[in-house]
């Protein structure tokens, strides 16, 4: 799928498609609600309109990024609503039955604080990865629907054990659901010896997995009917069987 983007903005690569695979697998229900966190180009999103649903909206905090995915949906004449804000402030009222998310994973031991703007907005995750993971395990699952489901991509450098977790610490059932294994990008490799002193990485690997993990928010519980005033608790006579007979009221006493 090509698709339009300037310097700063995350070219979609083996993550984005281990994801947009999750999201096929998925099998969205007709005119579902989707929303696409870290939306770079906007490739989930789209993958999310082909998938039927029914309303999408893609956020990122990137403008490059949100000028990218508004020209790809236009182009396309698909039905995005694309937002610029941190994470989930733009929809902090809204609900949706299925989140997707490739957020910053890699580790940038050389840099204590988030970047504020440029390429590295895309990938860098403060020095353990984790500085975005851990901030979307939290966010995500209040925007979620009764019977929603959260997919997430992120390397296994990155702690999948810990967002598990965290996920599941916040009600949902979560799971591992696809892997892959692939060669270390630019990215990685410009920054290996940094992880490997810090025993990210073992002396030899140039190679990470990447896992998509799969939250469901537990559906809402069925009604329960109430019991008529007349029915005592039990089990209530069969059918054509009458229970014990009470006092005549013809009948005086003795």
């Amino acid at each position: 799928m090509l698709l339009l983007r300037p310097p700063n903005v995350y070219p979609p690569q083996s993550d984005t498609w281990l994801l947009a695979r999750a999201l096929r697998t998925a099998a969205i229900r007709p005119g579902s609600r989707v929303l696409d966190l870290f939306t770079g180009t906007g490739a989930l999103a789209l993958a999310a309109v082909r998938a039927g649903a029914g309303q999408v909206t893609a956020v990122d905090l990137s403008p490059w990024a949100v000028l990218a995915a508004r020209c790809n949906a236009a182009l396309r004449r698909a039905p995005v609503r694309v937002l610029r804000g941190d994470m989930t402030a733009p929809v902090a009222d809204d609900e949706f039955d299925v989140i997707v998310a490739n957020p910053p994973y890699v580790a940038a031991p050389h840099r204590p604080r988030l970047p504020r703007g440029g390429p590295e907005l895309a990938w860098d995750a403060g020095p353990d990865g984790r500085a975005l993971l851990d901030r979307l395990c939290a966010a995500a699952p209040p925007r979620l629907a009764p019977g929603g489901t959260l997919l997430l991509v992120q390397s296994a450098l990155s702690g999948t054990g810990w967002t598990l977790a965290l996920l599941r610490g916040a009600g949902l059932k979560a799971a591992v659901i696809d892997r892959a294994t692939v060669p270390f990008g630019p990215v990685m490799r410009s920054r290996a010896d940094r992880l490997r002193e810090r025993g990210l990485l073992a002396p030899d690997q140039n190679t990470e997995e990447l896992v998509v993990i799969r939250a469901d928010k537990p559906p809402p519980p069925l009604p329960r009917h109430p019991r008529p005033a007349h029915c005592p608790a039990g089990r209530p006579p069969a059918p054509g069987r009458r229970g014990p007979p009470g006092p005549d009221p013809d009948r005086g006493p003795g």
